[in-house]
């Protein structure tokens, strides 16, 4: 008879979910049709890497973001693995145009033009189509979502996206990350 650890069925049962998280991110509804959502599971030692380039984002920036990066990096260490989940902010179908102003340009012409310019050296790249955000926020309510389901603690966290971008591991305009853990209380609550 074969015998796994608590620890090592937690473990693997997080990996699991966290590629389940993936798939909904995947399959979740898009605005116009189209998918500009890409995900990436991150796990063993990235999650350092991840963690010391969410620190190294931390000088210079006022106290309650440079804070938050070192509290979250330590999350990032205690955690299993995480899930990225990002989005490209160009218009949808720009060759049959909403023109709503919603990202704050006249027209959908306008954002591509501001986005061709490039832009400040900030944590995501913008100006983003307000559907883009929109796909964003549906990929990680289903994300979040799966990992409820399946009693997965976790924290959607704009500071493992810092770090996320800094390391290019999407071709995305905004990142997201979604650390997983499985303990007696959550971690990623009651954080000091």
């Amino acid at each position: 008879m074969a015998r796994t650890s608590s620890t090592d069925a937690e473990h693997a049962g997080i990996r699991t979910v966290a590629s389940l998280i993936a798939a909904a991110a995947r399959t979740a509804p898009k605005t116009r049709g189209v998918d500009a959502i890409q995900s990436l599971v991150v796990d063993g030692e990235d999650m350092e890497t991840l963690a010391r380039a969410m620190e190294a984002a931390a000088p210079g920036r006022p106290d309650l973001i440079a804070n938050g990066l070192r509290r979250d990096a330590r999350n990032v260490r205690d955690s299993v693995c995480a899930v990225l989940i990002g989005v490209t902010g160009a218009a949808k179908k720009p060759e049959n145009p909403f023109d709503c102003g919603a990202c704050g340009l006249k027209t959908c012409s306008n954002l591509m033009n501001a986005r061709a310019k490039g832009g400040a050296d900030t944590d995501f790249f913008g100006p983003i189509c307000v559907f883009a955000s929109m796909d964003l926020g549906i990929a990680l309510g289903s994300a979040a979502r799966v990992a409820a389901e399946h009693n997965i603690d976790n924290r959607m966290m704009y500071t493992m996206g810092v770090g996320a971008t800094k390391l290019k591991w999407l071709d995305t305009d905004i990142i997201i990350g979604i650390p997983l853990s499985a303990t007696g209380k959550s971690i990623y609550f009651d954080r000091g």
